[in-house]
């Protein structure tokens, strides 16, 4: 069952991220992928600063959501090179 919600997560992370960069998604699958990727890198990177996601399914959501956003960055100047 927590397999299910990190996927839920990582789609609705995905999703989110793909509107506020501008992209408009990615498709379901790789809405998926951006928001579990983005997840791994927002639980790092809040780990660095120090800062709890806090519980539930809202935090979880901000930490893979500000991951994602990090990883589409990154990945449309690796793009742009």
């Amino acid at each position: 069952m927590e397999f299910l919600w990190f996927i839920v997560v990582g789609l609705i992370a995905g999703w989110l991220a793909g509107l506020v960069m501008k992209g408009g998604g990615y498709g379901v699958l790789g809405n998926i992928v951006i928001g579990v990727i983005g997840a791994l890198i927002g639980g790092w990177v809040f780990g660095l600063l120090g800062l709890g996601a806090g519980g539930g399914m809202i935090g979880s959501i901000l930490v893979a959501f500000v991951g994602a956003v990090i990883l589409i960055f990154l990945a449309r100047l690796i793009k742009r090179a």
